[in-house]
């Protein structure tokens, strides 16, 4: 049976891994195979999926490998937890990608699917693959899924932050687009993370069309625990939140969202008036004319002595037989 994609899209920092790594533990839970795929060069989606342990990456055991001329193996860069209390292991990758500033994030991204489509990652024994993808970045590289149709369904994490709503705009744009092209990826909703109950992203939501599949309260011991590398669903409040949602999503109770998605002006009224108003252009003149001196730097400048004006004053001291020298040697030079 062919595993069911699912690519989860958030701002970097919004908390889509935490997000992640807790459906993945419920899955798992439910007697699920779980695959977690890692898609952002940071390589950490896996971290607290693995106790804290950094997986090695597809773009760095494909470049070791690629210099001694050998082939990348599934054991090379797949790997598997078995948790005690789990009925089923969860498995993990990290795509990786270039250190910082040394490269494209989005080319190790296209690199490393192309790596797993070899090892016929879409035909393993898998009933579940969650793509981690970072969303604020344009590189067409992190929209993969979305423009091969790699991911049959989408989820956007975000919370009320006014940031992280317009990363999740603009996934939800993206998506349509591919659509428009042959794309098949449906959007199955947005999830509320750190919720404070200000209702901006529902907000938000309700006039993009998007689902609201989930809201997660913001939770300090929630935080805890994945700071020390655990599963927030061990706290009853957040279980039970994960388990309606992957109930909901393996039968196939969530009919996918019928967004549109919001252009720019629509989407910056939702948190303000916002002026009919083109910006006021700068000129080149305004740029590049000289600066009017102050008073002050017109009397310091005045006041200052040129170079020959010095030399008239040390001259001047000279007796008047060496001044005469010094004066025809000058004379001589010009």
């Amino acid at each position: 049976m062919k595993a069911r994609t699912i690519a989860i899209y958030g701002k970097g920092g919004i908390g889509k891994s935490f997000t992640t790594t807790n459906l993945s533990a419920t899955f798992a839970l439910m007697n699920k195979r779980v695959l977690q795929l890692g898609c952002d060069p940071k390589h950490d989606s896996t971290t607290s999926l693995f106790g804290g342990i950094s997986l090695p990456t597809v773009t760095d055991v494909f470049a070791a490998k690629n210099a001694k001329n050998e082939q990348v193996a599934i054991s090379d860069i797949v790997f598997r937890r078995d948790i005690e209390g789990f009925p089923q292991p969860i498995y993990g990758i990290e795509l990786g990608g270039p250190h910082v500033g040394r490269g494209c994030g989005g080319r190790g991204i296209i690199s490393g699917f192309d790596v797993l489509e070899k090892l016929g990652m879409f035909q393993w024994d898998i009933d579940i693959i969650l793509m981690d993808f970072l969303g604020d970045v344009v590189c067409g590289g992190f929209a993969t899924p979305l423009a091969r149709s790699l991911s049959e369904e989408v989820i956007l994490v975000t919370s009320n932050d006014r940031q992280a709503i317009f990363t999740a705009n603009n996934i939800c744009l993206a998506n349509n687009y591919f659509r428009t092209i042959g794309g098949e990826s449906h959007l199955l909703g947005m999830i509320i993370n750190r919720d404070d109950g200000s209702g901006v992203a529902e907000n938000y939501a309700q006039a993009a069309g998007i689902n609201v599949l989930m809201k997660v309260p913001y939770n300090m011991e929630a935080r805890d625990r994945d700071d020390s590398f655990d599963f927030a669903i061990k706290l009853p409040e957040l279980r039970d939140k994960f388990q309606k949602l992957a109930t909901d999503i393996l039968e196939k109770r969530i009919a996918p969202s019928n967004a549109t998605g919001l252009d720019f002006n629509d989407f910056v009224r939702l948190f303000g008036d916002v002026k009919n108003e083109a910006p006021r252009p700068a000129t080149a003149n305004e740029l590049f004319a000289a600066k009017p001196a102050s008073k002050n730097s017109s009397t310091t400048h005045s006041t200052q002595e040129s170079d020959q004006q010095k030399m008239e004053r040390c001259i001047a001291r000279l007796e008047p037989t060496e001044q005469q020298l010094y004066r025809l040697a000058e004379t001589e030079k010009k």
